[in-house]
């Protein structure tokens, strides 16, 4: 009878507890891991929305770099971290949707992941080197058709979103290209204005800048409809690829077990983050759009990518290495 009674006031002591840390969640730093190098464009939101977050949550948020093996290293750091809302993962689509179907070892679950929410989005654009014989959109879809195995299309690495949206794009148009990986979007892009590769999907923010400066040309939008930023740029929907669209985004995702009470005060801060002027702004300037929504809206939304890649993945026969 005491055993039972001790056990009973050990268990009340221990929810007790649990709440206490709930409620006065957050009471010292935080620490957003970001699966990717300095500078890329994950990082680059990472910390606009820690600035944000600090003011409303009132405790520092640091942002720390965990790169390599397309953003397992940080993803399997932070899924092994205990769930305490304290430490979180910043990560673009890969580590939190395919990359358990490409790499054989790994270990941690992408699905087992808590959405805080989407950060941002930013459209993908198809891209070719300056000198491209095609001059339009059509004009491509011509050539790619009538040389089939001789362009190359770079990719920021395997599974990443660059490499499965043209993976997409061949079986929608029954073409063949030559895949060149690269370790990140910088050395893609530099291969790019090189003229060591003819093309690439790129998201916005990346590709405009190259555009502007005359060193590649945008022919096509991956969106439902034209980019007001890019009002003669042509939908693939107009081009005859009907239904072929591909965005890049970045979410916030804590370790498995983290307490629905931590993330919605979390997902609250988030919103607030990334509603604010100074946020907004910025983001409009590197032509990315913010996401607020709901962690439900976040897993929902995870969920279809999850779903619509891994079917690319396996229609296209990509093997896990």
């Amino acid at each position: 009878m005491l055993a039972a009674i001790a056990l009973a006031l050990t268990g009340m002591m221990s929810l007790a507890s649990a709440q206490d840390a709930t409620s006065d969640y957050p009471n010292r730093p935080i620490k957003i891991v970001v699966c990717v190098p300095a500078g890329g464009g994950v990082d680059t939101v990472a910390r606009v929305v820690a600035k944000e977050l600090q003011e409303k949550l009132g405790q520092p948020v640091v942002v720390e770099n965990r790169a390599g093996a397309a953003g397992n290293i940080g993803a399997d750091f932070v899924f092994h971290a205990k769930p305490d809302g304290y430490t979180l993962l910043a990560a673009q689509p890969a580590p939190l949707t395919v990359n358990s179907l490409l790499y054989k070892d790994i270990a941690f679950d992408p699905s087992k992941f808590v959405p805080v929410g989407i950060m941002t989005s930013a459209p993908n654009v198809l891209m070719v080197r300056a000198d491209f014989p095609a001059k339009t959109a059509q004009e491509f879809l011509a050539y790619v058709k009538a040389n089939p195995g001789k362009i190359n299309f770079g990719s920021q690495g395997i599974g990443t979103t660059s490499h499965l949206t043209t993976m997409l794009f061949q079986k929608m148009t029954g073409t063949s290209m030559v895949h060149v990986p690269f370790k990140g979007t910088a050395p893609a892009l530099n291969a790019l204005i090189g003229g060591y590769i003819d093309m690439i999907f790129m998201e916005l923010a990346s590709a405009n800048k190259l555009a502007q400066g005359g060193q590649a040309r945008i022919l096509a939008v991956a969106t439902d409809k034209r980019i007001p930023n890019l009002p003669g740029v042509p939908t693939f929907d107009e081009l005859g690829v009907k239904g072929f669209a591909s965005a890049t985004w970045n979410a916030i995702a804590a370790p498995p077990g983290t307490p629905p009470e931590i993330i919605e005060k979390l997902n609250d801060a988030l919103n607030d983050a990334l509603n604010s002027p100074g946020a907004v702004g910025l983001f409009h300037k590197l032509n990315l759009q913010p996401e607020p929504g709901s962690p439900s809206q976040a897993a929902s939304f995870i969920h279809a990518e999850s779903a619509l890649w891994g079917d690319v993945i396996a229609k296209a026969h990509i093997q896990p290495h």
